[in-house]
């Protein structure tokens, strides 16, 4: 902001209070944008605090989500590792080479199979994780862009 005669600053806060105009001279077209920025505070004040909000809203929406995916990877590892070894017993007990090798591929099956399952599950977890960190700021975009 550079005050010169006849070549006022337009967004000087000294303009609004009426004391700018000694060092920078009249008033000129455009400078109503300096006043309307200064009025504007307390909507700044309330875009700063609706933001926080949001940010604190997805915050929340995200710590839960990553609480659930952590969850479900738990179960998964417990149920995994007792799968295998359970699977490792029934191989020691195994009869003869053709049984351990049957115990075997039943247990590759199951836990190919149990993978996929778990990998479909945490990609939905990941994707409604995306959609609720995102739903606090859906409005704010849609109030920026003028959408719906």
């Amino acid at each position: 902001m550079v005050h010169r005669k006849n070549r006022p600053c337009v967004f000087c806060a000294l303009h609004y209070i009426g004391v700018c105009y000694l060092i920078c001279g009249p008033w000129q077209p455009g400078q109503e944008k300096g006043r309307a920025m200064v009025k504007n505070l307390e909507d700044m004040q309330n875009f700063s605090k609706e933001s926080v909000e949001m940010a604190l809203k997805s915050f929340d929406a995200y710590a839960k989500n990553v609480q659930s995916i952590a969850q479900e990877l738990s179960d998964y590892s417990k149920k995994s590792v007792d799968e295998g070894a359970k699977t490792m017993e029934k191989l020691f007990g195994a009869k003869s080479v053709d049984n351990a090798i049957e115990i075997q591929n039943a247990y590759l099956k199951s836990a190919y199979e149990g993978f996929v399952s778990q990998a479909t599950k945490l990609s939905s977890l990941y994707v409604d994780m995306a959609r609720e960190t995102y739903k606090p700021f859906e409005m704010a975009i849609a109030k920026a862009t003028g959408t719906k």
